[in-house]
């Protein structure tokens, strides 16, 4: 079968060298990376603070515009911030816990740590309650108990899209659909779906939704993103704010207006350099088309788990394919070890405790690549190699 998605393997360098397979945790640089990074470094060595009335002060916006249509936003929708641990806080400080007995944030057990704990302390200083709801297998959320959680005392529910260590897929919709009809907001961490996952804000319905470029967006680090609902966003104001989100940020007024659209969710000064480098990747997803990324990575990811099974490795994973993100989890003898062993061999994987080795591939890898890389496991299993990385510290050889 022809994979015509391999076209754009040209344009990541890494892949000439390496068996890229770790996606899901920072995606392949793209070549025209550092042009764009030049062209950053030439502005300002040539144009010096003028840079910032020549496009610089835009870029929050006029970047997380590049953005929108991979999310089914619109023009001036999308925020680009620093994290999506910021993202969350900002959500968080835009709420009143106190109005109304709704002073609950729902959350799930599963959901990645970083947000959690900017929910958990804020939780504590400003008296909302945090329940979480519980993963009875480690992998995935029973979606009737969290949707049983949800009541009349819930402010807000925020939640992952897919999850984070086993790649499982919420049906976001049908709990955005509850959360409403509960009066509750739903804040949607899309991290480690936009770029792998199609994601239609409004078809899902979420209230407020934040990513980042860094995995599958093939961004790199700090280039993340908040989008909010227009008539959600228009009636809130973030405490968590900065002269950015100024509608007169250089007239130095001493009071805050807030500034309308995406404008509304920035802070303090950006991150310019993150910012030039954060459009190639999604300008290549797009074009490369989420439709045709997400068929190829349900092919291969479900090809991964055949080649796991056949040798009896231990899967963390879903096995329906709707409900499983692009990673795919397996346990194997001496893991740690094993992918010590591979990153050695230049196969780019990960591993993570309890789940195994992560493999991700992604829409410049090919079939042949995944055949590689379990073939590895097989010879540094039956030659022992794993045995060189024993220890505090991986021997590399």
């Amino acid at each position: 079968m022809t994979d015509s998605l391999l076209r754009f393997r040209q344009e990541f360098p890494i892949l000439a060298t390496t068996n890229y397979l770790v996606s899901n945790s920072l995606g392949a640089m793209p070549r025209a990376v550092p042009g764009q990074l030049a062209e950053y470094a030439e502005q300002w060595a040539t144009r010096g603070v003028r840079a910032w009335a020549q496009g610089w002060w835009e870029m929050p916006v006029s970047v997380g515009d590049e953005i929108a249509p991979l999310i089914g936003a619109g023009a001036g929708e999308v925020a680009m911030v620093s994290n999506v641990s910021i993202a969350q806080a900002q959500i968080f400080s835009a709420l009143d816990y106190q109005a109304g007995g709704r002073d609950t944030i729902v959350m799930t057990e599963l959901d990645f740590p970083s947000v959690r704990y900017v929910y958990d302390e804020l939780a504590t200083r400003l008296g909302a309650r945090i329940v979480v709801v519980p993963s009875d297998d480690g992998m995935s959320i029973d979606e009737e108990r969290l949707l049983a959680a949800i009541d009349e005392r819930t402010r807000l529910v925020a939640i992952s899209h897919v999850l984070f260590r086993s790649a499982y897929v919420l049906d976001a919709a049908r709990i955005c659909a509850h959360a409403h009809r509960m009066g509750a907001l739903v804040s949607l961490d899309a991290y480690h779906s936009v770029g792998i996952v199609p994601v239609d804000v409004q078809a899902i319905g979420a209230d407020f939704l934040t990513g980042g470029v860094l995995k599958w967006l093939c961004g790199g680090p700090g280039g993340c993103f908040l989008w909010v609902r227009p008539e959600v966003g228009e009636s809130l104001a973030p405490a968590l704010t900065g002269w950015q989100a100024h509608e007169h940020p250089f007239a130095f007024e001493a009071e805050m207006t807030y500034a309308h659209g995406a404008w509304r969710w920035l802070t303090g000064t950006p991150s310019i350099p993150a910012l030039f480098a954060a459009t190639a990747g999604p300008r290549l997803v797009r074009e490369a088309g989420m439709e045709a990324i997400r068929a190829k990575s349900v092919r291969q990811t479900t090809r991964l788990i055949e080649l796991a099974d056949a040798r009896g490795f231990s899967v963390t994973a879903p096995r329906l394919a709707d409900r499983r993100g692009g990673t795919v989890a397996f346990d194997v003898p001496h893991a740690r070890e094993v992918a010590q062993a591979l990153l050695a061999r230049d196969v780019i994987v990960d591993y993570r405790p309890g789940a195994g080795i992560r493999v991700a591939p992604h829409f410049y890898t090919s079939d042949d690549e995944l055949e590689g890389a379990v073939g590895a496991i097989d010879e540094i299993l039956a030659n022992e190699h794993w045995r060189r990385y024993t220890g505090d510290r991986p021997v590399v050889t």
